[in-house]
């Protein structure tokens, strides 16, 4: 609600609005994208009537009596306890994610990379394993393919495109779910979310994907059968550059105890004397487990003022976004009349084999993030870079600047030529991220610093 409610009160339960006979009015419910971007889980705050969310720059909470304090440590009350585990300002921002993305609840975290540990922290034990498209994020692919060997854990990269691998994947043994992006960073790449949900599904296990690059307001993964979505907030979400975060947004529909493949969500929980979080908050269980287990023991917190400004970013997500897949079809279509171009990889260009997909899963649109190939290879790859004058050259995107990376040398520079291929990432590629300046002095831009390459 958008009215200001009674100091110290918070509005009673189905309290509408009264017309000047004293009748209540029909309680309305809106469900436009822009206006649950604006307003989804947040209130005038009840003892200023400040409309905009403050920022609640605080590392821990008053209890009201040593029962409530008890209550909220073994989780038998909502409340704040400490500000590792929650925080009012991340909470509006926990919620609004949730809405948008139709889930049932989000656990925020201090990054995109400390989200994706967080979920996988949740579903997997030591000799466990998760298959994941070869077709991510350089910096993912380094975390899955090695850093999580240190937990015990290991991972199957598959190309998704490929049902039958996908399919094999999945029954190799303490597999515990299958990490995909719906549409592909470096770009240009969309998911067939669908048949591989399906596929999951039959092996009782969940779908995560990562819909950092196309948000919720061009895909909503649950739609099409996803279980988990993750983002990194710090692209798109936040949208401006200037604030770090992560979140792990529920479906709410995936049954934790429906085998026994996931012990910590299904099993006694010996820190909070036995309880279950599956039997105890069923579709909250990986919610609740995230902010009790998850951020208590690993403890990547957002910042509330990280919160905040990301709180003002998604409010003005579904006009950049629009914005963003106009310049970022422009430009591409600019890119591939280019001499000095080999190949553009743009999900909506006609020739893209993906096109049906982002028509599918994107409302037909291809984001503002993708590849194109350099005739000259790597050299030029690395001229293009140092030559733009209005495009920054940094290891960022969804700002709503311009930004211009050569993935070879920079994010991808980890991973092996096979796995760089893979990924589209190979030595002649540059990867731009489409901001929200005047389409022209882009291409101007981009045409100047082409066009300088012998």
């Amino acid at each position: 609600t958008s009215k200001r409610r009674p100091v110290g009160q918070q509005q009673a339960e189905g309290m509408g609005v009264k017309g000047d006979d004293g009748e209540e009015l029909p309680e309305l419910l809106f469900r436009g994208f822009a206006t649950r971007a604006i307003h989804a889980g947040a209130t005038p705050e009840s003892n200023t009537g400040a409309r905009s969310t403050p920022i609640f720059q605080t590392t821990s909470f008053v209890f009201e009596s040593a029962d409530q304090a008890a209550d909220l440590f073994n989780l038998q009350t909502w409340g704040n306890i400490y500000g590792r585990l929650s925080n009012p300002t991340t909470a509006v921002l926990e919620e609004r994610l949730a809405n948008l993305e139709g889930g049932r609840g989000t656990t925020c975290t201090a990054s995109g990379h400390s989200a994706q540990l967080l979920t996988l922290f949740a579903i997997m034990q030591p000799g466990d394993c998760i298959v994941a498209s070869n077709k991510l994020y350089g910096g993912s692919i380094t975390q899955l393919g090695k850093t999580i060997q240190r937990f015990g854990w290991g991972c199957i990269f598959v190309d998704v495109d490929d049902l039958e691998a996908v399919a094999k994947a999945l029954k190799q043994p303490n597999v515990k779910g299958l990490w995909a992006e719906s549409l592909a960073n470096p770009g240009g790449i969309v998911t067939d979310m669908r048949p591989i949900a399906d596929l999951c599904h039959e092996e009782g296990v969940p779908l995560i994907i990562d819909n950092t690059m196309a948000t919720p307001y061009l895909c909503r993964p649950f739609e099409h059968g996803a279980d988990i979505v993750v983002h990194s907030t710090t692209k798109f979400l936040s949208g401006h550059g200037n604030a770090m975060g992560g979140a792990v947004v529920d479906s709410g529909k995936f049954d934790w105890a429906q085998n026994d493949k996931f012990p910590a969500l299904a099993l006694p929980e010996p820190a909070y004397h036995g309880l279950a979080f599956q039997e105890t908050f069923g579709d909250l269980a990986l919610t609740i487990y995230g902010h009790a287990v998850g951020l208590r023991d690993l403890g990547p917190t957002m910042a509330p003022f990280n919160a905040f400004l990301t709180i003002c970013g998604v409010e003005t997500l579904p006009v950049r976004m629009k914005q963003h897949c106009s310049n970022g079809k422009a430009v591409a279509q600019f890119l591939q009349s280019h001499p000095k171009v080999s190949w553009v990889s743009y999900a909506t260009l006609p020739d893209s084999k993906y096109k049906p997909l982002a028509d599918k899963y994107l409302q037909g649109e291809g984001g503002s993030v993708f590849t194109f190939g350099l005739k000259g290879g790597y050299a030029h790859g690395i001229k293009v870079v140092e030559r733009v004058q209005l495009l920054s050259h940094l290891a960022n995107l969804g700002d709503l600047r311009s930004l211009i990376l050569h993935p070879a040398s920079t994010t991808h520079r980890q991973l092996t030529p096979e796995q760089r291929a893979a990924a589209g990432a190979g030595d002649d590629v540059i990867r731009l991220s489409i901001g929200l300046e005047s389409v022209e002095d882009i291409i101007a831009d981009l045409d100047r610093a082409l066009n300088s390459l012998s």
